[in-house]
């Protein structure tokens, strides 16, 4: 069983790991002190060093098992795993750099230090990538699988499933389904229903099973217990896949009302105060510097909106923000001025009449939202966030699309992961609501961060702008 062949597996990841360690180490001695010629390699004689070696293994090791480096990883992408190599090492460089310190030991090479972590962090990289590759190569020809079974015909087994075929690298084998509501030879891509619920205990005896998913409708959680008893007195790893994620997303937030588990409808970081202050700053610092760094690029857009069409320069418009509050949002006027009955009309569609000569070269560099940086300073709007909507849109789509008003949880933005996804302008609006409440789930500063840097790279150029 694949359970069995896991213990051998993270004995051969751990000693495979000690020796890129080793490697990594010798590598640094040798760059820095033969290569570099450091002046501090005659004060401290190599014995040093090599002994140093002895305790800088078991210690990485240690940070490597704390950071979850050895559990199995058949579903985790590969940027979470680097993530927390990443993270395992810096604590091991401070932690290496803090042990010298009390022990007064200024002579040992700092820059050795640094040498390691960084050749150590790559050759890590590599020997994981390498492993992914030769159990997906493994796994293609039917071997190291996981068996299965589910318990329930729902939604959420059709989703199960779905993803399990489409993901064959994760090794597993769905033996079959137990339900009471479907006859047995029912097929879902190829996995057959093989008997009801009853036949959980049955089923369990009689086959060698690495994992059972309780994959039950809504309307027969009353049979929950049951089963969940039956799985556990087998042994067999138990999951639960509930069928209401259309009503709780993918990542709730948990509680313990003493001793009582309490699931939250939605976790939203922004919530935290500590987390919105940093966002905040962030915001403030970072539209002063691109007011700075955009104004020559702003003062030429005002000059030529001035001398092509008659009208005032900025075009405001009410949006609804945080908390369904409406604000004035501002952006360079791109069409000729028109009574606001009419502009409430609709959108600009493609070769709208309305739109000016330089109105159709800001729209479509996106130059027309930069004073939205204003917007951003007086905190009506964020940098990064889910674009705001005019109010009888906002009335139109909560109607229409489930969780639209979930976005006015948080502050709206000039940018946001559903614009560098492609979903702006004349695209879907439930594409743009589902990476919308993403981004809300998910916030932290390194996802904001790499918003904008896609921002600078794919999105000022907007091909659905008319």
């Amino acid at each position: 069983m694949i359970k069995d062949n896991q213990k051998h597996f993270n004995r051969i990841q751990v000693v495979l790991d000690a020796l890129v360690i080793v490697v990594s180490y010798l590598a640094a001695w040798w760059i820095q002190f033969s290569v570099f010629a450091d002046p501090k390699a005659g004060k401290l004689p190599v014995q040093i060093y090599m002994r140093a070696l002895l305790f800088v293994v078991p210690a990485y090791l240690l940070l490597y098992d704390a950071f979850h480096l050895y559990k199995p990883r058949r579903v985790s992408g590969r940027m979470q795993e680097a993530g927390n190599l990443f993270l395992a090492d810096m604590v091991g460089l401070l932690g290496f750099m803090f042990v010298l310190f009390l022990i007064k030991q200024s002579d040992f090479s700092r820059g050795m230090i640094f040498l390691f972590t960084g050749i150590n962090f790559a050759l890590m990289l590599c020997e994981r990538s390498f492993i992914r590759i030769v159990l997906r190569d493994i796994r293609s020809k039917g071997m190291n699988l996981k068996h299965m079974i589910m318990v329930g015909y729902s939604s959420a087994a059709e989703g199960y499933i779905d993803r399990i075929f489409a993901n064959p690298q994760w090794g597993y084998e769905i033996d079959g389904i137990l339900d009471d509501n479907s006859a047995p030879g029912r097929f879902y891509h190829n996995v057959p229903v093989i008997g009801t619920t009853e036949d959980v205990e049955q089923v369990l005896r009689d086959n060698q099973l690495d994992e059972i998913a309780i994959t039950l409708g809504l309307d027969e959680y009353s049979k929950l217990k049951r089963i969940v008893a039956a799985c556990e007195k087998s042994g067999v790893h138990t999951q639960f896949v509930p069928d209401y994620t259309d009503i709780i997303p993918s990542s709730p937030y948990t509680e313990d009302l003493l001793g009582l588990p309490v699931i939250n409808i939605r976790y939203v970081p922004l919530s935290d105060t500590f987390n919105a202050l940093i966002k905040r700053a962030m915001d403030v610092v970072g539209s002063i510097a691109c007011i700075i760094l955009f104004s020559p690029v702003m003062l030429i857009t005002a000059v030529a909106i001035r001398r092509t069409s008659p009208g005032p320069l900025i075009f405001k418009q009410t949006r609804v923000g945080l908390h369904n509050q409406e604000f004035l949002m501002y952006k360079f006027r791109s069409m000729e001025v028109q009574a606001e009955h009419e502009e409430k009309k609709g959108w600009t569609t493609k070769d709208d009449p309305r739109v000016t000569k330089v109105g159709k070269v800001i729209r479509k560099t996106s130059i027309d939202e930069l004073p939205q940086l204003f917007n951003v300073l007086k905190g009506d709007m964020s940098l990064v966030g889910p674009r705001p909507e005019r109010p009888q849109y906002v009335e139109k789509f909560r109607e229409e699309i489930p969780r639209y008003m979930v976005k006015h949880q948080v502050r709206p933005g000039m940018t946001g992961w559903a614009q560098v996804n492609g979903y702006r302008g004349n695209t879907s609006i439930r594409k743009r609501i589902e990476y919308d409440i993403y981004y809300i789930e998910h916030w932290s500063v390194g996802l904001d961060i790499k918003i904008l840097f896609l921002t600078l790279f794919k999105g000022f150029i907007n091909r659905n702008a008319y």
